[in-house]
């Protein structure tokens, strides 16, 4: 195999599809990169077993051939070369020799017949969105995904289709979070549950431009991700995800409406009296069109206001501080509405048309 491409190309083609490559691993060839340019077309492939990325390399083939390369080795190499063209040639034995200007590498591979291919998708159902819709979606959800492996349900993300609407949830067994999104057509109804870690991967390859598409598919195992010249196939998680609806509810005692920004300057400023790992409520006060935030730490207290519209009754409710940071962050209204039941219930951070919710539970607190 013999292929010639730009640095700037190699380089950019790497940082996508070494996210797929694992930390550790007792197949050696995982830990590679493998280059097919056995067609018309220069690919980079990398694959965990759970999660497959492969993308397209502007370049030259000047032999046809397959080689695959160990992952970091590869990476570090490139990055360190001049800015210019590459060439990388290998032979049947798999050493393979990199040049660029003056500078030559002799390196050994591995055979790329041995490196584990990406499973078939079948397109059969499949919908679109934009890279911008995604990414935000991803960024506004993936936040309250479940740490912990104790339920491997909740280390993932619920897709759920219900004719032309997608819903994404998580919840990490302390909050939920929910995003609707409107799809172009109707399907039949699914849910899926995809890993946290595709969907991080994911949204760091995504652009964010709104004219950009992302196709996606669904099988019973696998969601396969398409866009520019990207192919992102990940494994499933199986099992039946919690059963968010039954938590929902539109009744409340309490409404209140608020700044987004000086609610969220507020508690930021709460959270500089709190030491890490230190699981102090912030608690908030609400009574006649204001709201009272105290927090109190061995490092001292905090007392602050914020004048709020309010419906229903007076309450004083305890919060973990990060977890209302987390929702309020990534909501983009400049106001928001909040509902609460009583103090042992959870708050509900809503919009009108529910096209997001974010609902947290409450934190005891001596008063």
């Amino acid at each position: 195999m013999k292929i010639i491409s730009s640095k700037k190309e190699l380089l950019r083609a790497l940082n996508i599809v070494t996210k797929a490559v694992p930390a550790k691993t007792t197949m050696p060839v995982l830990m590679c990169v493998l280059i097919d340019a056995s067609t018309d077309v220069i690919k980079f492939t990398a694959n965990d077993m759970e999660l497959g990325i492969e993308t397209k390399v502007d370049g030259i083939i000047a032999e046809k051939g397959i080689i695959a390369l160990e992952a970091k080795l590869f990476s570090d190499l490139v990055r360190k070369l001049d800015e210019d063209d590459v060439t990388i040639s290998s032979d049947e034995k798999s050493s393979t020799l990199i040049t660029c200007g003056k500078s030559k590498f002799n390196i050994m591979g591995q055979n790329g017949e041995d490196f584990p291919y990406l499973p078939f998708v079948e397109k059969d159902y499949q919908f679109s969105m934009s890279q911008f819709t995604l990414k935000e979606t991803i960024r506004q959800t993936v936040f309250s995904i479940a740490t912990s492996e104790a339920n491997k349900t909740l280390t993932g993300e619920l897709f759920d289709i219900r004719e032309n609407q997608l819903r994404i949830i998580s919840l990490d067994g302390h909050r939920i979070s929910i995003r609707a999104i409107s799809l172009k057509d109707s399907y039949e109804n699914r849910k899926v549950i995809v890993p946290g870690k595709t969907l991080n991967e994911i949204s760091k390859i995504l652009t964010g431009e709104t004219e950009d598409m992302v196709n996606i598919s669904l099988t019973e195992n696998h969601i396969l991700f398409e866009f520019e010249e990207n192919l992102v196939v990940s494994r499933l998680i199986e099992g039946s995800f919690f059963n968010v609806d039954q938590m929902l509810t539109n009744n409340y005692d309490t409404k209140i409406r608020i700044n987004r920004q000086d609610f969220v300057s507020c508690i930021d400023r709460s959270t500089l009296l709190v030491k890490e790992g230190d699981k102090r409520p912030i608690i908030l006060n609400i009574e006649d069109n204001e709201i009272e935030l105290k927090i109190s730490s061995q490092i001292g207290t905090m007392n602050d206001f914020l004048d709020i519209d309010q419906e229903g009754k007076n309450i004083k409710i305890g919060f973990n501080p990060r977890f209302l940071l987390d929702a309020l962050r990534v909501i983009d209204d400049e106001e928001v509405d909040i509902y609460f039941m009583n103090q042992k219930s959870p708050c509900f951070i809503r919009d009108e048309k529910q096209s997001y919710i974010y609902m947290i539970l409450p934190v005891n607190f001596v008063d």
